[in-house]
């Protein structure tokens, strides 16, 4: 969806490439960039922003930035230089991009394609009714877009309204039934609703057309465990012999390759896939996020907290933070407190991480921390609880407890005691090796390349192991500590302890958990339909030859 333009592109497209300019840019205000005629200085605006879309197009950010920033200083409200600064800034300044889209849309408000986009972006941080807003704007202005369609049907499914999803992509697929977005997208809508036979038929429909075949094979395997070798397993070898596939074609398929051999236990084969599957990722800057990990525990100390006692944030007890790394139990935790019927389990939710990026609070920032976290005074706490809560309140009205099971939230357990005193906050933890073994076994997104490579993996591990004691020793009984392996030793003795952590009295429903119609959207969604297994522990020895440099980085967290 990156790659999309608006309308108003389709000249540029057609004309065929454009030529490279002999001489270097020209600087806003010389007579070159300011033509006397207006048509000229559209044209000129015009061929600056196609060698920016190119720019874009071939990941060079700064030179597409770049180029949109001197047509904007000569024509500051261009509609298109805006719109390519919000694909630019999206990814790593999401609250620019949103910025860059509306005023977009501001100049062009009948553009569905902008709508779109804005639409994403909100999406993108979570931010699911403005995003739903604007995607059904796009769809008022052209009711056959049919990437707006499918942008609306994935909106939907992770906004734990699937059923509104599935409408969508079969009109999708009435208007193209080749569109590479929408059979994948169909089947995770499928899959959310807990329909896997139907989500695996559409799969097979995509691959029998040869559409998106990486996604489609990758989802595929994901709705059964396989005992006997399937027929999509030499498919699945034979496509990763095209020598043209990218590297997140590869990556798709290389894990789809693994899971399937895993399944079949033929281990060493399988994570051959899942180390091929990470090669191309950039390597993780270890270093800077422990820089991020000393510079938390230098300024979240007791002092702070015993400061912030008083009257600091909101006494509300509605919100549950579900923290811990991936891949430790956090989707099954948030399964069964929503089994309740006073819990609202609300997914992953962004809206903490954009407050903390809002105030500067983010590993990315490199200095020491006091300047930001001395901002937070007692007014603004109470100003960004109350906010949070309304943003809740969107989801649930009514609930009396509304989970947030954002994995990451862990760094940000300081701020979540500032805004909520009174907050639940559940800390998953899991045998390390077999939390990280299922970390890497994932094609997780770039947020989480620390899992590309089994030594860094193992470095973060030991540093957000280093981060949850710091928290346990400045917030003593804060947090309740939910271990994996307890929970599946003995299911209803910790589900009522569960129950018990946020203040609610006990539910047969919480034992039942997996026959909940709500829709799942992270990759747990086939485990969490299932009753509790213990297959899944200890699972790292069926690898112990693969995951040396993993074991050795970990070190005396390593439970061997």
């Amino acid at each position: 969806m990156n790659n999309r333009l608006p309308p108003a592109w389709a000249k540029h497209i057609k004309s065929g490439p454009v030529p490279k300019p002999s001489a270097p840019a020209l600087r806003p205000g010389s007579p070159q960039a300011n033509p006397s005629k207006p048509d000229a200085r559209a044209q000129s605006d015009d061929l600056l922003l196609k060698q920016a879309y190119d720019h874009q197009q071939a990941k060079r950010p700064k030179q597409a930035q770049d180029l949109c920033l001197q047509v904007l200083a000569r024509t500051p409200k261009h509609p298109r230089a805006l719109y390519i600064m919000g694909t630019v800034c999206l990814g790593y300044d999401d609250e620019m991009a949103l910025q860059y889209f509306a005023l977009a849309i501001a100049e062009e408000p009948r553009n569905p394609y902008y709508h779109l986009r804005l639409g994403e972006a909100y999406a993108k941080v979570g931010e699911h009714s403005p995003a739903i807003e604007h995607m059904q704007r796009a769809l008022e202005l052209q009711p056959d877009l049919v990437v707006a369609l499918c942008a609306l049907g994935h909106t939907y499914v992770e906004s734990d309204k699937p059923d509104l999803a599935l409408p969508l992509y079969e009109k999708a697929l009435k208007i193209n039934p080749d569109h590479p977005e929408i059979r994948v997208g169909l089947a995770n809508a499928l899959s959310s609703v807990g329909r896997m036979d139907d989500a695996a038929a559409c799969l097979n429909q995509a691959i029998e057309r040869r559409i998106d075949l990486p996604g489609a094979y990758y989802n595929l395997v994901q709705t059964q465990k396989f005992t006997d070798e399937p027929p999509e397993l030499r498919s699945i070898l034979r496509e990763l012999g095209n020598s043209k596939l990218g590297s997140g074609e590869a990556l798709l398929l290389h894990h789809a390759a693994g899971k399937v051999l895993n399944d079949l236990k033929r281990y060493d084969e399988a994570f051959d896939h899942f180390r091929k599957g990470k090669q191309a990722s950039q390597p993780f800057d270890i270093d800077q996020y422990r820089r991020w990990v000393d510079a938390l525990i230098e300024v979240f100390t007791p002092g702070l907290f015993a400061a912030a006692e008083h009257g600091f944030g909101n006494p509300s007890e509605v919100p549950v933070f579900v923290v811990g790394m991936p891949r430790s139990g956090t989707t099954l935790t948030e399964q069964i407190l929503a089994s309740h019927p006073d819990v609202y389990g609300a997914g992953e939710l962004a809206k903490l991480g954009r407050v903390a990026n809002a105030i500067g609070l983010k590993p990315s920032f490199a200095g020491k921390l006091n300047g930001i976290v001395d901002s937070i005074t007692l007014e603004l706490s109470k100003t960004l609880a109350r906010e949070h809560l309304s943003y809740l309140a969107e989801r649930s009205g009514t609930a009396l407890r509304i989970v947030d099971k954002m994995p990451h939230n862990f760094e940000l357990i300081g701020l979540i005691s500032l805004l909520f005193p009174k907050a639940r906050i559940i800390h998953c933890r899991r045998d390390a090796i077999d939390n990280c073994v299922s970390c890497f076994v994932l094609p997780f997104n770039g947020h989480h390349s620390y899992s590309d490579d089994l030594r860094s993996l193992g470095l973060y591990y030991r540093e957000y192991d280093r981060l949850m004691r710091h928290w346990n020793e400045v917030l003593p009984g804060r947090i309740f500590e939910n271990r994996y392996e307890t929970l599946v030793e003995d299911q209803e003795a910790q589900s009522r302890r569960l129950i018990g952590c946020i203040g609610l009295p006990w539910d047969d429903a919480c034992l039942r958990f997996f026959d909940r119609e709500a829709a799942v959207s992270t990759p747990s969604r086939w485990q969490v339909r299932q009753p509790i297994y213990k297959s899944s522990v200890k699972r790292w020895k069926n690898y112990e030859n693969e995951i040396r440099p993993l074991i050795e980085a970990l070190g005396d967290l390593a439970d061997i």
